[in-house]
């Protein structure tokens, strides 16, 4: 698994690098990962490890979700959100949303336009009432 994580690591650098951040999309993401069977089983099967393993991909999975949190309050902070964002329940919104990518993301469905909407539902609400920070 850390050589698969290696690779689509260094495969999503080159996209980033390419298009920049804003420019990939998570079409692209698929298409050059090629991983939509690795990230159901991640997505479903994370909860049925033992032991210290599944100790591992728990702790993991905590510090994932403080990541995208700290994103949420930074942005708030920032004032380029909403200033009454709660950055927990955002980054469940959101992470729920791509946990369930694997549902909607095909082998040969054009899903680029699907996940622009999906973004512009998701951080453009969260943009609707953003106030400078006092």
């Amino acid at each position: 698994m850390s050589t698969r994580r290696n690779e689509l690591t260094r495969q999503a650098a080159r996209l980033f690098a390419e298009k920049g951040y804003h420019g990939t999309s998570i079409g692209d993401l698929a298409e050059v990962a090629d991983q939509l069977d690795v990230a159901t089983v991640f997505v479903q099967e994370w909860r049925y490890l033992e032991g210290e393993r599944r100790e591992e991909i728990v702790a993991e999975r905590r510090r994932y979700e403080e990541r995208i949190r700290a994103l949420f309050r930074e942005g708030r902070d920032l004032g380029e959100l909403r200033s009454d964002l709660d950055d927990a329940t955002a980054a469940l919104l959101v992470l729920s949303a791509v946990n369930w990518a694997y549902t909607w993301l095909q082998p040969g469905r054009a899903t680029d336009e699907l996940a622009d909407r999906f973004y512009s539902l998701l951080v453009d609400g969260m943009r609707g009432y953003a106030t400078p920070p006092a």
